[in-house]
């Protein structure tokens, strides 16, 4: 847990350094480090490619991607059981080559979060709700790792509030969105696999369970049930022909009749039909929009009735 808090903070830490120096190449050093023992390969390995383009001279970086690469392939199943990474106190000492650099850490309770947050989810993403209300746009910054998210809201004249969860599974960082309203933070994660979170943060006590059957395209959903499947498709259209080829009598026949023609009708039919019968009280339905479009539909009533308006 320690080293899970640790890790998202450093990478906080070392994001706010490159945003002021991207030729700093230490601060992608530490950022590279810090995403490695979050088990986030590719943004390591990302970050240490950049600070390699840096000072292609130090091997501390070809070191770090060579680690990263098998890593990566491990989790890709193409190489065998994986091997053990090297500690937090190693990252320490090999971040900070000179000792006069290297800093005491020291285990820093986490702060109550400032701000309520919840989340939902759907097969292929998952939504997070920050309860912040009135928070200008350019107060919160919003970064996606591989299997990080980082959110900071820095109001002038307050303590800055950072939320950095490990997530519950992966996500795809270029398919991430989020949008700043008045009265919350909405983040929309794209995950990597359709499978269900128990949680959004991390937790290793918790085994991910894949989802066995995952909608898509225009195929419905099954669900499990103790009598034989129906085909609901054909059941609807079975119910349709039913009421159509139904025989009726008096005004349920005409009603039916005018609903068939209302629902086959295009739109200049129906607000032809709308304003016709509306505008002469029930007296009058027309299907020609070009006629009745353009003046006021007078009623007309019965042979042997008058029209008349109700007076209250």
């Amino acid at each position: 847990f320690f080293l899970q808090c640790f890790g998202a903070k450093a990478v906080s830490d070392a994001n706010k350094a490159i945003e002021l120096d991207r030729s700093n190449a230490k601060a992608y050093l530490r950022k590279g480090t810090a995403c490695f023992h979050l088990e986030e390969y590719q943004t390591a390995k990302a970050a240490f490619e950049a600070g390699a383009s840096l000072v292609p001279e130090d091997k501390r970086f070809s070191d770090w991607i060579n680690k990263c690469d098998k890593c990566i392939a491990e989790e890709n199943g193409e190489l065998s059981a994986p091997s053990l990474v090297a500690t937090s106190a190693e990252v320490v000492a090999k971040t900070d080559a000179a000792p006069k650099d290297t800093e005491p850490v020291t285990k820093i309770a986490p702060a109550k979060p400032k701000y309520r947050h919840e989340f939902y989810q759907k097969p292929e993403e998952v939504v997070v709700t920050i309860f912040a209300k009135g928070i200008p746009a350019e107060s919160v910054t919003v970064n996606f790792g591989e299997q990080i998210l980082s959110v900071t809201i820095k109001v002038p004249g307050e303590e800055a509030c950072v939320f950095q969860p490990r997530l519950f599974g992966k996500i795809v960082p270029a398919n991430c969105k989020y949008v700043i309203l008045s009265t919350k933070i909405e983040i929309r994660l794209a995950k990597v696999e359709p499978i269900h979170w128990t949680s959004l943060e991390f937790n290793n006590n918790v085994l991910v369970a894949r989802s066995s059957t995952v909608s898509s395209g225009n195929k419905r959903p099954t669900y499990p049930s103790s009598k034989p499947t129906k085909d609901w498709d054909k059941l609807e259209a079975q119910v349709k022909k039913e009421e159509k080829d139904e025989k009726l009598d008096g005004d349920a026949a005409l009603n039916k009749f005018f609903r068939e023609i209302y629902s086959d009708a295009d739109e200049d039919t129906r607000r032809a039909m709308s304003k016709s019968f509306v505008e002469s009280n029930g007296t009058v339905l027309s299907t020609n929009w070009k006629e009745v479009g353009s003046k006021q539909v007078e009623g007309t009533p019965p042979d042997g009735m008058e029209l008349k308006k109700w007076e209250y």
